[in-house]
């Protein structure tokens, strides 16, 4: 017999028909109960024939009669609320204790382990994009090779408006320093990081990725974060569309199932929700130049508005400075540039990279006989780029510094390229040729064939304003330039898989969509081809305004004489003259005299006319922003000492003259170094604190023994003579808080000296 059966077992146990009768009993006794007393008298009454008291007596009843009326109703009612009542709560309980149930086992899975240890996965390995894999060359670790990147002119705290050397003799910041003040300075938890291609944006997030997932965080302060890391090549379709997902969405059913792994992952409803709403998200956003330019307004909108969503946790945006002009959203909050490899961590990349090709070339074996070649070949390799000012430059970017790298372990004793066109080519001959002749790979087409084809559909991506192509399109300009160069049937689908796996010029970065090794690679590519077309400088002129050509030009002008280019994009505008002047920065090639005078008035136009017309305070930016150009920088990076030291003559003469001319010798360099001396300074590329400051105070830009921060005087009457422009005191602001201002890097009038102003 059943459970439920159970009880009528018992033999003194009432049925449920006598419940029900008792029940209905109590319920009459309930209702009949104010009837008793007022029923019985009526009757006593009626009986003795007593009317009057009978008629008095009569209303109690009626009322004792509605009472057992109402009572029956009542009754009823009540039971029909409190049976769906306790239905109800009944149900959350069940609810509650399911939910309870859930939570547990969530939290019994790890969930957030897996999906950190899921994300490690993805980020584990150094994959400099480029290149890869060569033979004899192996694929080193990310944490045994990664060099921390210095990053520079951020905007700083209040706390650092006043810089003083003492306290500013700090080494340079990493994003380490940055992301230790995000929960104390808000203004950190929406970074952007700009640098131009290269300079290690990506390994810089792959390894804060890698370091927050397996919580090795590097400073003691940086909070605890759970990383994501997308990538905008890949998620700029989706974003950008009509109706995208929002960032929560984006994660859970998108980011996450591409993990290595992820797609057995399991994650809690709203996972992504919560972490973000509680300011424990570290959402990396990579490649904003690498958006293609009509979507680049709504991915912007799209990541200022899920940065708004999400107050607490931290973004980072990266982007090449051109590229992220397009950025029209609300900007991040914090700009960051990315310095340039100094030569410290040039020799830090190259001991630890010879060492990781070492023991990886000797099966993981990390003995003192191993370790003692790799460091005589990096030693080897830092000599000749510490002697050689043209490769120096060029392992300022860390990408070219890998390829230096590779060529110098690939061909021992060969000479290294001088510029980083002839780098680029010379890895294209590595690649095409080189490498699968030691492989003993047979190719379909010699290693220039290769390349005519590549070039073919480099130029077309750029001109397309894409990254990458789908298979189908990529097969089919493949088919065109293949015809062109080879009168036999090359397989177009033989070719792509070729440069896919053996050269790995392309890479099949998702299924059926391929792109170049480096955005920097199909640039060069690009420029290489335009550089065999009849018309190929018209085409550059055509879109000398987008920024989306700009690499491709600058790589154009190193393979070539750019004068005629520069002349032309003179003829064109004075909005044309920036990327002229950063043309004849990237030649090594002399241009003619007349053709630099040109350029170089058109430069200082704007400067003139402000002056002209008194606009001391644009006047004032202007010339900062010149002195930037002139070095190729970008507005609000960084001159160093090195930069002043060198700058060109030249342009220091047109900016000074500049400024006596239309102030009546009231201000300029030459004025401000004069008072300097009065001052008891020495030309001797020293920091002299007290004849500093004294012209400082001299000058207006000192004030009861407090730097001036924003209180400058732009009137030629008002301001004293010598306290414009502000571009001295603006680098010495940077170098303070750089850490920049001691030692021999002091050179702010000596240069003016050197330069007979």
């Amino acid at each position: 017999m059943s459970s439920a059966e159970s009880p009528s077992s018992d033999p003194h146990s009432p049925s449920p028909a006598e419940r029900r009768y008792v029940q209905k009993i109590v319920q009459a006794l309930v209702q009949l109960a104010p009837l008793g007393s007022s029923g019985g008298l009526l009757i006593h009454f009626l009986l003795q024939q007593a009317w009057i008291e009978a008629v008095l007596i009569f209303p109690v009843t009626m009322v004792s009669v509605i009472w057992a009326a109402y009572t029956e109703s009542f009754i009823a009612r009540l039971r029909e609320i409190f049976s769906e009542r306790g239905r109800q709560d009944a149900d959350s309980l069940m609810r509650w204790l399911s939910q309870l149930n859930q939570g547990l086992r969530w939290q019994i899975s790890g969930y957030e382990t897996l999906y950190l240890t899921c994300q490690a996965n993805a980020c584990r390995d150094y994959v400099t994009e480029g290149l890869r894999k060569t033979e004899g060359i192996f694929i080193p670790m990310l944490e045994e090779v990664f060099v921390p990147l210095e990053m520079g002119d951020a905007a700083l705290e209040p706390a650092r408006s006043h810089p003083e050397p003492a306290a500013a003799a700090q080494t340079s910041l990493s994003i380490w320093d940055f992301l230790s003040r995000v929960r104390q300075v808000p203004t950190y938890r929406r970074m952007a990081i700009l640098a131009w291609g290269g300079y290690g944006k990506t390994t810089l997030l792959r390894h804060l990725t890698f370091s927050y997932a397996t919580q090795q965080i590097a400073h003691p302060q940086a909070p605890k974060l759970v990383p994501v890391l997308l990538y905008l090549r890949k998620w700029q379709d989706l974003i950008a569309q009509k109706d995208p997902p929002d960032l929560p969405t984006l994660i859970a059913r998108h980011y996450v199932p591409e993990l290595p792994e992820g797609k057995q992952l399991s994650l809690p409803p709203a996972w992504a929700d919560n972490l973000l709403k509680r300011g424990d998200g570290l959402v990396m956003i990579d490649g904003f130049d690498e958006v293609a330019e009509p979507l680049r307004a709504a991915v912007s909108h799209w990541i200022s508005q899920e940065m708004a969503e999400y107050p607490k946790s931290v973004f980072i945006v990266t982007s090449r400075p051109a590229g992220y002009q397009g950025y029209v959203a609300e900007k991040p909050q914090a700009t960051l540039y990315v310095k340039a490899f100094n030569s410290v961590q040039q020799a830090q990349f190259i001991q630890r990279w010879y060492r990781c090709q070492e023991r990886l070339a000797r099966g993981g074996r990390d003995t003192s006989d191993v370790r003692e070649i790799a460091q005589r070949e990096a030693a080897d390799l830092i000599a000749q780029i510490q002697q050689r000012p043209e490769l120096e430059t060029m392992a300022q970017n860390p990408l070219r510094l890998n390829m230096i790298a590779m060529f110098h372990r690939f061909y021992p004793g060969s000479q290294l390229p001088q510029q980083r066109s002839t780098l680029y080519q010379d890895i294209c001959q590595m690649q095409l040729w080189d490498r699968p002749l030691a492989k003993r790979i047979a190719m379909l087409l010699s290693a220039a064939e290769s390349q005519a084809v590549l070039q073919g559909i480099a130029l077309e991506m750029v001109e397309r304003d894409r990254t990458s192509l789908p298979l189908p399109q990529l097969t089919e300009l493949a088919a065109v330039y293949l015809a062109r160069v080879s009168e036999e049937a090359i397989s177009p689908a033989e070719f792509i898989a070729q440069m896919a796996t053996v050269s790995e010029l392309l890479v099949e970065r998702e299924p059926q969509q391929y792109e170049f090794a480096h955005l920097s690679l199909q640039s060069y590519l690009a420029a290489a081809q335009i550089r065999q077309l009849a018309q190929g400088e018209a085409r550059l002129l055509h879109n000398w305004h987008n920024a989306w050509w700009r690499e491709t030009i600058l790589l154009y002008a190193t393979q070539v004489n750019p004068a005629q280019l520069i002349a032309s994009a003179c003829d064109r505008s004075l909005e044309a003259t920036p990327l002229a002047y950063a043309c004849l920065l990237e030649t090594p090639r002399q241009i003619p005299a007349d053709i630099f005078e040109r350029l170089q008035t058109l430069r200082y136009q704007p400067l003139e006319a402000l002056l002209r017309q008194g606009q001391w305070r644009d006047a004032d930016a202007e010339t900062y922003r010149l002195m930037l150009e002139t070095v190729g920088k970008e507005p609000g990076q960084l001159l160093t000492p090195d930069e002043l030291l060198g700058f060109p003559c030249d342009d220091y003469a047109r900016l000074n003259q500049l400024w006596l001319r239309y102030s009546n010798g009231r201000f300029g360099f030459s004025v401000q170094k004069e008072l300097y001396l009065a001052s008891g300074g020495l030309l001797d590329d020293k920091y002299h604190e007290d004849a500093w400051k004294q012209l400082c105070d001299r000058i207006g830009w000192m004030s009861d023994g407090e730097y001036v921060l924003v209180d400058f005087i732009f009137s030629l009457k008002d301001a004293p003579v010598g306290h414009l422009p502000l571009g001295l005191l603006r680098i010495w602001f940077r170098w303070c808080a750089a850490g920049d201002i001691a030692g021999d890097g002091w050179g702010l009038f000596s240069r003016i000296e050197n330069c007979e102003l």
